[in-house]
Order: structure tokens, then C-alpha cells, then sequence
């Protein structure tokens, strides 16, 4: 089958040709139908966030059909439809019996510790898929299993609660479904924060009061449009120290600011100005988790969560097309969200 690998850090991804995978025992082999192509794979193609062993196919936003299934794994049929919860966990030790499987020492993330979906097909845990209704088209489906649970994981963390207000910096593939969920979970106004000007009209289309950080210093402008108080939540999905800084500024007392985004630098506080005068909080977001998904997928099969000008574009399994937008995604010019339709 083809794959589009790692090979080399630092070096464009190539296509390969490899054997399909045989399902082991629990797992199952998906035909892979759609797969997102991610900011974090960029950062793995550069080494920002380390992946491995190399050669390794990339991928971790998956949905597709069941192919084949292992020993023992009970309903689960070939030719279901099925997106993938890209951590593949034992499902037995303390994390994952209390649900925060992202700590789990066996666990292994699809495409990035082990070959993931940029291929036309991948081996799965059967407990790491979930059924894919109807109503969601697969190029949707696999967005939903990193961007958009990416995204609802982290306003869980932020523990925003109905009437609050919520400040998204960034507005990509995260951002976008951070501003629909936030509404979702009951935000009274809902700001995006942003320098490009499509992404923020495309943010207000969806229902947010779009904040442009070119033309005006966003903590100010948070500010004004709040009388002065500052936003209950922030979410970071940037990785950008300047926008880290920004978040936390922009909060108001008793505020949280989640940081999501991946970078190299770290991030300087003034501590008694941002955390202690006003009892803020700085929050670690660090992927979701398995039992978020149902109610992701049910908000989307609901309409509450819309991804239809999300998914910007699709491209082939092509090593070339998705070099190209791992580029644009490093200079910080992407897509919404960009998906392989092999």
C-alpha cells in the first residue's frame, strides 16, 4: 500500500511503498477514508515535539471503514464507519481505568509513536474507534478526532460554565470549533483572536466577535469589549510566547487561561500582576480523552458543531500536496484544516 513517511527530521515526508498491516490481536484494520493533516505534524516533521522510531507514517486524524478485525474483538464488523481516537492505551492500568489515558505508559499516539494514517490503511485498537454516523462525511469525522476533541477537551480543562465569556487565540481548525463548542457549552460571547483576516470573517460567521491582533492590541481590545474585566477564559492554540503572554493578560479575576498551542520558548509571568492579584489560573491542556468523543460526535451529528467550512480543502495521498501543507502550516499560513482523501 502507499504511505507518505518520515523518514529523516527536518526532511520533506516521502511516499513509500509498505505491506498492509495485519490486526492484532484487539485491534482492527481500517481502510483509511479521510486523514487530517494537523499543525503537530508539522512540528514532528521539524522535530519541535520529537516523534518516532523512524521511518514512521504520519497521521493521527483518522476515519474509514473497518477492513479486517483481530482476535478478540466482539462488535465491531467490517464495513462499519469509524473515526479513531489516535491513542492507542492498554485500557488496564490506573489512568485509563480513571480516564486520563494520555498519561498511560503503554500509551502510543497513531502517528507520531506509531505508523498512523497517511496510508490507505492503518491498524487500530478496536476500543480506540468509535462509529461514525451517517451524517457525518469522513473528511469531518477525522477533524473531529484531534482539532475539534482537541479543542472540547480544552475548554473542559478551562471549566468554562454557561454566562461566562471565552477568548479563542487562534483561529485555525482549533479555534474554529473552540468558538462553536464554547457557544455550545453555553459562553454568553464568544471572541476570536487572530491576525488573518479570512479566518477571522469565518470565525464570525460562526458566531464569534472577531478581535484582529494586527491592527489593535488584543488585551486592550478584550478589555473594551468587556468593560474592563477581561475574558473568564482563554484558550492558547498558537504555541507563540507573544500569544501565551496575551491569553494571560487578557483575563479577568478568577480567570483561566489554557494553554494549548506547541512552541519552543518559554513563557514569562508577572506573577503577582496576572496569577495572584486576581487568582488566575494557567492550565496545561494535553490532548482528550476517549470518553469526551460521543458527545463530540453527537454535537456534530446534531448540527451544534458545523465543520463544512472548516475542512477547507482535500488533497491526495500525495507526498508532494502534503509536504506543501505541512510548509504553509510551519509559516503560520494554512488552510482552515486541510484533509488526504486517499
Amino acid at each position: 500500500m502507499k504511505a507518505i513517511r518520515l523518514v529523516e527530521v527536518g526532511r520533506p515526508l516521502e511516499r513509500h511503498e509498505v505491506p498492509i498491516p495485519v490486526p492484532g490481536e484487539r485491534e482492527a484494520l481500517v481502510r483509511v477514508r479521510a486523514a487530517g493533516i494537523c499543525h503537530s505534524d508539522a512540528h514532528y516533521r521539524a522535530g519541535t515535539s520529537p516523534a518516532g522510531p523512524l521511518p514512521l507514517t504520519l497521521g493521527h486524524e483518522v476515519a474509514g471503514v473497518v477492513e479486517a478485525v483481530g482476535a478478540g474483538v466482539t462488535g465491531l464488523q467490517p464495513g462499519a464507519r469509524v473515526c479513531a481516537h489516535y491513542l492507542a492505551t492498554c485500557g488496564d492500568c490506573s489512568y485509563c481505568s480513571r480516564g486520563s489515558e494520555q498519561f498511560c505508559p503503554q500509551g502510543a499516539m497513531l502517528g507520531k509513536h506509531r505508523d498512523g494514517g497517511y496510508a490507505e490503511y492503518v491498524a487500530v485498537p478496536a476500543r480506540s474507534l468509535l462509529p461514525l454516523p451517517e451524517e457525518i462525511p469522513f473528511a469531518h469525522g477525522a477533524v473531529l478526532m484531534c482539532s475539534s476533541a482537541t479543542a472540547l477537551h480544552a475548554l473542559r480543562k478551562g471549566r468554562l460554565a454557561a454566562g461566562e465569556t471565552l477568548a479563542v487565540f487562534g483561529a485555525g481548525g482549533l479555534g474554529m470549533s473552540a468558538v462553536q463548542l464554547g457557544q455550545a457549552m453555553g459562553a454568553l460571547e464568544v471572541y476570536a483572536v487572530d491576525i488573518n483576516e479570512a479566518k477571522l470573517a469565518l470565525a464570525a460567521r460562526y458566531g464569534a466577535t472577531p478581535v484582529h491582533a494586527g491592527r489593535a492590541d488584543p488585551v486592550a481590545e478584550l478589555a473594551r469589549l468587556t468593560g474592563g474585566r477581561g475574558v473568564d477564559v482563554a484558550l492558547e492554540l498558537i504555541g507563540l510566547p507573544q500569544t501565551m503572554d496575551q491569553a494571560v493578560r487578557a483575563l479577568a479575576p478568577l480567570g483561566r487561561a489554557v494553554i494549548v498551542g506547541i512552541g519552543r520558548q518559554p513563557l514569562a509571568v508577572d506573577t503577582y500582576r496576572d496569577l495572584l492579584g486576581k487568582e488566575a489560573e494557567i492550565i496545561g491542556s494535553n490532548d482528550h480523552l476517549l470518553q469526551e468523543l460521543p458527545l463530540l460526535l453527537e454535537l456534530t451529528r446534531r448540527g451544534r458543531l458545523d465543520l463544512s467550512q472548516v475542512v477547507a480543502r482535500t488533497v491526495p495521498l500525495d507526498a508532494a500536496a502534503v509536504n506543501a501543507v505541512l510548509d504553509a502550516l510551519d509559516e503560520f499560513r494554512g488552510d482552515v484544516r486541510t484533509v488526504i482523501v486517499p
